[in-house]
């Protein structure tokens, strides 16, 4: 199959979600039918004119998923990966059984996420091999042998290593930001230099072919850079439009800086235990890495 057959399923599938479900000739009238055909073919007529813009070699993305993540570091760059074009996207697991929450009797999972692809299964060479973070779901990770063997593996031969929020700290305890700079949950900044990283403050950061995010909502930032890298900044410029990611908080309280003192406060008595956790957690992956 060549891109533009790749092109062509992308630039549909975008059309399946602006125009509704497909319909039969015989569940709308004719000029429904070519309204919409007209709108699909004019939608290809631009992908094909700025084939410059949208172009490049196949992408493969791993996305690991695992119970107890945040669903939002997930979805967050999984929507900005959707809008490239001849790309395939691998949402990774040990099984193909869905995942959602960490801990058995807790209220179900309202929105469970099914893997595509097992570990065994996953594509030799990845373009972006990425982990999402959350918490209980990301300290039960860090001691996962199995996940942790099979992120070590993949980091070999991955062109970017990637995270956004606490799942630098996964690869942290793979052993894969050794000597790298890079950031994470705000709380939990201190914790990757525990993991031989070198904690650095900020929405992404990059250090060589390692891409790291802030917490949960910087997870589209994070995207957003990655598609600048892989393709270009004005192909990241257009997802952006694509996505209307113009935000405009009502308040200003989203970094430790600009959070008033009473919330911070709350926050960070709220988060003893789990820093407590988390770096001890870290402490026993370092130890294991040697």
């Amino acid at each position: 199959m060549d891109r533009r057959y790749f092109v062509r399923l992308a630039a549909l599938s975008s059309l399946a979600g602006l125009f509704g479900p497909a319909r039969s000739a015989e569940a709308g009238s004719s000029a429904e039918v070519a309204t919409k055909a007209t709108a699909e073919q004019q939608h290809l007529d631009a992908m094909h004119k700025y084939d410059a813009l949208t172009g490049g070699p196949k992408l493969t993305i791993g996305m690991l998923v695992y119970p107890g993540m945040f669903l939002q570091d997930l979805v967050g760059p999984l929507a900005v990966f959707e809008a490239l074009m001849n790309r395939e996207i691998h949402l990774l697991w040990k099984t193909l059984d869905p995942v959602g929450n960490e801990q058995p009797g807790a209220p179900a999972a309202l929105i469970p996420v099914k893997p595509t692809t097992t570990f065994a299964n996953c594509p030799k060479n990845l373009d972006v091999l990425f982990v999402p973070g959350g918490v209980p779901g990301t300290l039960t990770m860090m001691e996962d042998p199995e996940v942790i063997a099979f992120l070590a593996d993949k980091g070999k031969t991955a062109r970017y290593v990637t995270s956004v929020c606490t799942g630098s700290l996964i690869l942290g305890a793979a052993g894969l930001l050794t000597g790298y700079k890079a950031t994470t949950y705000w709380a939990l900044q201190d914790v990757l230099q525990e993991l031989g990283a070198i904690p650095t403050p900020g929405r992404v950061v990059v250090d060589r072919n390692r891409v790291t995010g802030g917490g949960v909502t910087a997870g589209i930032d994070f995207g957003l850079q990655i598609v600048a890298m892989l393709r270009s900044e004005a192909y990241a410029q257009a997802v952006q439009l694509y996505l209307e990611y113009d935000p405009a908080p009502p308040f200003q309280s989203g970094s430790p800086e600009k959070a008033p003192a009473v919330v911070k406060q709350f926050l960070d008595e709220m988060f003893v235990g789990l820093k407590h956790a988390a770096k001890q957690t870290a402490i026993r992956a370092r130890k294991r890495l040697g």
